[in-house]
Order: C-alpha cells, then structure tokens, then sequence
C-alpha cells in the first residue's frame, strides 16, 4: 500500500516509491514480486487471500507521483524497462482499447483482430496487453454475432493465455463460460482455438475443476466427434489435461468420448492413436470409464498395441489391461487376454518396455499367473486330478515375475 509521506509516496513494504499491484492496493513492484514469491498468496495490507497473482501497473498513480515530483523540482522515478513498447507508431494501444470496448461492430473486429496479432508476437505484448485492461473487453466480445469478431476474441486470450502470468488473469476475469460457447457455436477455426485455448489455461491443476464445472467437456467431445483433423487434436489434448482431475473423468465418459477414442484407435489411418491411447489409460483407472472401456470388448485391439505399437502406446495399453483385468470381472478379461496372446507381448514389454511399461506388465503377468493356476487347480477338481499337476505354465510366470522385479509393480497404476 502506498502512504503519502512529507515529500512523496512510500510502499508499506519497503518504504520505497514507484509501485504496482493488483489487488486494489499499491506498491512497488519489486517488493510485491519478492512477497510473492517467497510463497505468500494473501494481500500484505488486508491478509486477503488473492484470487489470482497478477500485477497491474497503478498507471493513474504514477502520473500523480511524475506530476508531483515535476512540480516539486524533483527527477521522476525512472520507468522499468519492457520487452516491448504497445506505445509505438505502428501500436496506438490506447485506441485499439477505445475500438473494442465501442458499440461499433466493425472497430470491435478490427481491434480485437489487431490484438490477435499483436499477442501473437512476442511475451511482452501479451502481458502488456493484458495489463492494460484488454481480457475484460475480449471476453465480451466472445458471444458478438460476427463469427469472425468471436474468433479473433478467443484466438487473442489463446495466445494471451500462452505467458503464464496471464492464466489466473483470464480465469479470474469469468472467461471460460465465453470459451465455451465459442467452443460450440463458433466456425471451425473459432472452436479449434477455443479448444486449444481451454488446454492453455488447464495447465494449472485448481483451473481443470473450474473448467470441467463449466460444460466444457461435452463440448469438447463434440468436437472430437465433428471436428477438423486439427480440431479433434485440440480436443483430445484438452480433454485429457482435463481428465487428469478426477471429477471430470466421469463427465468425459457420460458424454460418450469412449466410443469416439475406440474409434480413434481403430482408425487404419492411425493419425490419433497416440491422443486415444493415452485418453483410454486415465479415463480407465475411473469405475465408468473401466465400465464403458470394458463394454466396448476391445481386449484383442489393446493386445495388439502392447505387441506392435509404439513405446508410449504399449505402455498405455498395458494400463488400460491392468484395470480391466482389477475386480470381479477379472477374470473374464484375463481369459480374453490370453486367448489374444497376450503372455508373448507382455513378457517382452516387462523387459523391453519403458520404466511405466515396465510395472504394467508386471502386474499383468502376476495376475495373468494367479489367473493361469486358479484356472489348472479348478480343470483338476473337475477332472478328479490332484490339484499339485499341472501347475508349471501358472508357476513359470511366477518366476519370470521375480525376474522382472515384481516389487515394481506394486507403485502406483
């Protein structure tokens, strides 16, 4: 906070003048940005929690303080150097805030046009641009009737959403609702950026429940399903940042995305394999997920992957076989598995495989073992055998087990 003090401003901080903050108090840049950053996320003055980090430049008061010192025959303070200076001939950014917040549709599509190339650029427009003000007007501008103006808006916080002082800024700010409804409603480009865009600002783990709570998901499932080739890229991307927490796996799986990344991984083109893939093996550690994973009887497609595909597919793949072969229907998926080849693949996996790949195909070969004895031991008792023969396929996997150190298996799915 600044105090007024006989001959100028000082910051409770640091005693010092030339200030800046965001949360409606005032200081100098330097001391909030040091607060900050040993770890602090409340208000110095008022012990608030903020809602965002962000820092605004207190334009109004540096004015005052230039204006003071002017007139007291004093230097004014020197201002911080910038990456890059919005207040160029070829930039009247001042007039490009004018034009978005206007009534005029077509100086709103030129502005926000403008700031979409001008966030393009480089990091230092895209945080001078946010601090002058411009997210609020953007976000605005993300239901105009101009299909064209709703895509420059969202391509603007895309690549204003990039720098990462932004995020909380742009969150903060209620943007997501306006994504979404680009998401939905917009031309092709505008619903690709607006996926994109919501990946960018999931990046933060605390903004993946905000967004999920949002609709955004089963917009996103939609543009997996109907999207362009570079649509459906950004929708799966976003749709697994997003699956990461928890909540929003079942809200994936209700709106239908296992059938469409079946689909993805079935494709002989194999464009998206990788995205499907990798959607399959977290949306699988979720009951409806695993459920929905299971109904689609796609055993002999994930042994296949783990026999032929790439490294991170195999190990994917072997995730998504070791939570359907977990629990009561175990053992039906198991004996689906073998019937595929699966033992060959997975030995080699164990050996071959990633450090993931690794402990998935640990685990699948000590339940593949159990599941090989339990099923001899139960072919004896029907045929009066004694329970000790015939044990040697189930028991020599119980060895190959120690030889891949099965101790690793036992970390986390």
């Amino acid at each position: 906070m600044l105090v007024k003090h006989k001959y100028n401003w000082q910051c409770i901080l640091n005693k010092k003048k030339n200030i800046t903050f965001e949360y409606f108090q005032t200081y100098e840049r330097v001391c909030i940005e040091k607060w900050l950053a040993s770890g602090h996320d409340t208000c110095p003055s008022t012990q608030q929690r903020l809602a965002h980090r962000s820092l605004t430049t207190n334009y109004v008061l540096r004015s005052l303080i230039t204006q003071w010192c002017e007139s007291n025959g004093l230097d004014p303070p020197k201002r911080p150097s910038t990456p890059s200076s919005l207040s160029s001939p070829r930039t009247d950014f001042d007039a490009l805030l004018v034009k978005l917040s206007s009534s005029d549709p077509e100086a709103q599509h030129s502005a926000a046009g403008e700031i979409r190339l001008l966030a393009k650029r480089n990091a230092g427009n895209r945080l001078s641009i946010a601090q002058a003000g411009a997210v609020p007007l953007l976000k605005d501008l993300l239901f105009s009737p101009d299909l064209r103006t709703q895509e420059h808006a969202v391509t603007a916080l895309l690549n204003l959403s990039i720098c990462e002082e932004n995020k909380a800024g742009i969150m903060a700010s209620g943007c997501v609702p306006g994504i979404v409804f680009v998401l939905k409603n917009g031309n092709m480009e505008a619903r690709e950026n607006a996926a994109a865009t919501l990946f960018s600002l999931s990046i933060i783990d605390e903004n993946k429940v905000t967004i999920g709570a949002m609709g955004a998901i089963p917009a996103l499932v939609s543009l997996l399903s109907d999207g362009s080739h570079r649509g459906k890229k950004d929708a799966a991307t976003a749709l697994f940042n997003l699956c990461i927490y928890q909540g929003n796996k079942g809200k994936a799986v209700r709106s239908g995305v296992v059938p469409l990344v079946m689909g993805l991984v079935t494709d002989p083109v194999g464009s998206m394999i990788d995205e499907a893939m990798a959607i399959l093996a977290i949306l699988a550690s979720h009951p409806e997920g695993k459920m929905a994973i299971g109904t689609a009887e796609a055993v002999s497609v994930f042994v296949d992957t783990v026999r032929s595909g790439s490294a991170r597919n195999r190990e994917n793949a072997a995730a998504v076989l070791v939570h359907l072969c977990n629990g009561e229907d175990g053992g039906k998926f198991l004996g689906w598995a073998e019937q595929c080849g699966l033992l060959g693949p997975i030995r080699d996996l164990a050996v071959n495989g990633t450090d993931r790949g690794k402990r998935k195909a640990a685990l699948l070969l000590e339940k593949m073992s159990r599941f090989l004895v339990q099923k001899q031991e139960d072919s004896n008792q029907e045929t009066g055998s004694s329970s000790g023969f015939g044990l040697g396929r189930g028991s020599g996997l119980v060895h190959e087990l120690v030889e891949v150190q099965l101790s690793q298996a036992h970390e986390d799915v």
